[in-house]
């Protein structure tokens, strides 16, 4: 939520939304750099609303699993502790991992759709780690 607030004032004081509208996301090379930006935004938002959603399944997954495992292995069953410990590690990795990467257009216009572009790349394939998770053997 605090991300969504963070990109809508960043872009919602750089763009009007009646312009940000009329930008069509799927011919990229058509759009001004501010365009580009703001669809790299959008892609962004749409990878991270598919994280939490899958955040949600694999996390109670690991808790019923903990469950199941308390009876046979009480000192081992802390999957969906190890999950989140693991979670917030690869926030952080990811958001300095992007950011380095967008380091190199410092004070370039371009600099925040290399930055957000990387964020939803990563988080589609940390999606993916999630749900493997839930896959059985």
């Amino acid at each position: 939520m605090i991300r969504r607030l963070a990109l809508a004032a960043v872009f919602g004081c750089l763009a009007s939304p009646v312009l940000a509208q009329d930008w069509d996301c799927s011919k990229p090379g058509d759009l001004p750099q501010l365009g580009m930006n703001w669809c790299a935004a959008q892609d962004y938002a749409r990878a991270d609303d598919a994280l939490n959603a899958a955040w949600k399944k694999v996390r109670a997954y690991m808790k019923s699993i903990d469950e199941a495992n308390r009876e046979y292995v009480p000192d081992q069953a802390n999957g969906a502790e190890n999950l989140l410990k693991a979670q917030r590690a690869w926030i952080d990795y990811r958001d300095g991992q992007c950011e380095a990467e967008g380091a190199q257009f410092a004070g370039g216009s371009i600099r925040p759709l290399i930055t957000i572009s990387c964020k939803a790349t990563m988080t589609r394939k940390r999606t993916e780690e999630l749900l493997l998770l839930m896959q059985e053997n």
